[in-house]
């Protein structure tokens, strides 16, 4: 049974950095690619960056880049978001999401005001 775990939401201040986790089970995570989507009120769920299992990542949001990095450690089983420099356009719920197998994890609030 897939499952995804994310943590590391908050609130931050505009400016502030947060860095997001995704602890992956239930199969074999280094062979899968693995992407961060994310919604904010009011809009449709969007794709944020997508991680593949050489660890380049691809389709990186084009408001993000520069901004946000996403990564994988195959040994723990987990992918995370690094976003630095955040504004309050960022607020949304944060996904966590396989595509091999379609599942999503519960997703983490980000707060981004002053």
């Amino acid at each position: 049974q897939v499952q995804l775990v994310e943590s590391g939401g908050g609130w931050v201040q505009p400016g502030g950095s947060l860095r997001l986790s995704c602890a992956a089970s239930g199969f074999t995570f280094a062979n899968a690619f693995m992407s961060w989507y994310r919604q904010a009120p009011g809009k449709e769920r969007e794709l944020v960056a997508t991680i593949t299992i050489t660890g380049s990542s691809l389709n990186l949001l084009d408001s993000v880049k520069g901004r946000f990095t996403i990564s994988r450690d195959n040994r723990v089983n987990t992918v995370y978001l690094q976003m630095n420099t955040l504004k309050p356009e960022d607020t949304a719920v944060y996904y966590c999401y396989v595509p091999r197998f379609g599942s999503w994890g519960q997703g983490t609030q980000v707060t981004v005001s002053s």
